[in-house]
């Protein structure tokens, strides 16, 4: 055997899995069939919960988003070309961190050498095999080779040879009457408010950054992206095909059919590459199943989504966090029976909720008066708190929940942990800083330490980082943290019952095995 594990595709899920492995102390060999990472221009930022999650990671920062932890938007976001008014929230769960892919892709790949991952440029996966481990074969840059591996990840794309070569279907709804255009391009300086960057063209009015537009002859959007060109798009239904190279001339027509109105354009300045492309279609699509014995796939091996809004950056990375713990600890031989399975089951519901919003979301910017009539129903809708909060949390992912298989759980038991304020007598610590190891944590606030004493007691602080400390918030006074920051057991009580001490200690063997006789002692932060 070569390796534990072997990542095929070294875009951002697939590097974001190496380096959650190599937290835990797995060195996973990363195989790209590129010669170095690709500049053509692609996703344009993270959106919702995984800028969160790159935040509990220490990538935040490193990533652009600067040394303030990240904010919500609070102000507003759309859902269809339609506004979700984020005033209406006591908390908006919509974050935001612009990153062009490539830098995304630079990050991670630092990261994961950092860690110890080794990533092989320009290597080609040609054959899967399995029996008691698996085997590929691979064409490198100085010819053919075989490596052996315990598990084998595809995170190499829609068009994944993993999936291919395991002979996981791929199902879903293909949309072929819609084309969308986009170009990087240069706008007179005058059509843009310099306070809010709106973009002012005449005869049709202002469009705002970054917010889609939906007329009954298509959709239009235009983002500023720091350090680019302006991108503007448009999406038309039921267009003539052609194989034509796209041209900005081609892209001024389709505004102006979008629009009614001319928008002024030029060629974009400084050096490219730079986005001029034609997109037919689109897919819906969901694997058969995210796991085939020692294959697992992830982000868009495993899923692709026909709409805007960046839900695949989203899904992926989740998706590796979610299943690098969970290998990690099948390696290392103390993974409780059922973990593995348990990425299938948990990551499936969030692609569900994914298809779901993306799919509303296409039927809702359709053409067509009955469209036009849902999408009134949907603005007097959209006046109520309680409908713009599900939809943000859908948007954002914020509404997945895993079920933790806990009786009578705590409210917060199965959610994403938010962001806890951890006070000593020396300092105060976000639990981002807390959650960078990657490990389990226990965090006791209760002011006898019941909780952390319980666990302590069992010896299963060799698989849990056990802290007892104070915080401001009312939430709860106990939680049990997965490394993906998942509550896996949560207490408001000021001492927690019995009954919800042996719900924490089950919580602890059902996700993190049974102790062994090492241990170590409780840490008390200070």
């Amino acid at each position: 055997m070569n390796t534990d594990v072997v990542i095929v595709g070294g875009g951002p899920a697939g590097l974001m899995l190496a380096c959650e492995l190599s937290l835990a102390g797995v060195r996973p060999i990363v195989l790209e069939r590129l010669p170095e990472p690709s500049a053509e221009p692609k996703a344009n930022g993270l959106l919702g919960q995984v800028v969160r999650m790159v935040d509990r990671r220490g990538l935040f920062e490193r990533l652009g988003g600067g040394s303030v932890p990240p904010q919500p938007n609070s102000a507003y976001f759309m859902f269809a070309a339609m506004d979700l008014d984020l005033t209406l929230l006591d908390e908006s769960p919509i974050y935001a961190l612009p990153v062009p892919q490539r830098r995304l892709v630079d990050v991670l790949a630092e990261r994961a050498a950092e860690l110890g991952a080794e990533i092989r440029w320009g290597h080609e996966v040609l054959g899967v095999r399995q029996d008691d481990e698996v085997g590929v074969d691979v064409a490198g840059q100085d010819g053919t080779y075989r490596l052996r591996a315990r598990y084998l990840v595809g995170a190499d794309g829609a068009h994944s040879v993993t999936r291919k070569l395991s002979g996981i279907e791929f199902p879903g709804v293909t949309y072929d009457r819609t084309t969308t255009r986009s170009a990087h391009v240069t706008l007179p300086a005058t059509s843009i408010d310099p306070g809010t960057r709106a973009l002012h063209v005449p005869g049709y009015g202002h469009v705002r950054p970054f917010a889609p537009n939906r007329t009954e002859r298509g959709g239009f959007s235009y983002a500023p992206l720091p350090g680019h060109p302006p991108l503007v798009s448009t999406t038309e239904w039921d267009q003539p095909r052609t194989d034509a190279p796209m041209t900005l001339d081609e892209m001024r027509a389709s505004i102006r059919r979008v629009l009614g109105a001319d928008l002024p354009l030029t060629a974009p300045e400084g050096a490219g590459p730079h986005v001029l492309r034609r997109l037919f279609g689109g897919n819906t699509r969901v694997a058969a199943r995210f796991r085939d014995g020692r294959v697992f796939l992830i982000g868009d091996a495993a899923h692709v989504y026909a709409s805007g809004g960046g839900p695949g950056l989203n899904l992926g990375l989740q998706d590796a966090v979610n299943l690098g713990w969970k290998l990690a600890a099948e390696i290392a031989g103390h993974a409780p029976p059922g973990l593995l399975d348990s990425y299938e089951t948990e990551r499936r519901h969030a692609a569900r909720r994914m298809i779901m919003n993306a799919q509303a979301q296409t039927a809702l910017i359709a053409p067509g008066p009955d469209v036009g009539g849902l999408r009134d129903l949907f603005t007097e809708l959209l006046r109520d708190r309680d409908t713009v909060q599900r939809l943000a949390d859908l948007v954002a992912g914020a509404d997945v929940r895993y079920d933790m298989a806990v009786p009578d759980a705590h409210p917060l038991v199965g959610r994403f942990a938010p962001d806890l304020a951890v006070r000593t007598a020396a300092r105060t610590v976000r639990l981002a800083e807390l959650a960078r190891s990657a490990r389990p944590l226990l965090l006791d606030f209760t002011k006898d330490a019941s909780a952390a004493k319980s666990l302590a007691a069992t010896r299963a602080d060799d698989r849990v980082e056990i802290i007892t400390a104070a915080t401001e918030s009312t939430e709860a006074t106990a939680v049990l943290l997965r490394p993906d920051s998942y509550i896996a057991w949560a207490s408001s009580s000021p001492a927690p019952t019995a009954a919800e001490l042996d719900a924490l200690r089950a919580s602890v063997r059902r996700w993190f095995g049974e102790s062994s006789d090492h241990r170590t002692a409780p840490r008390r932060m200070s």
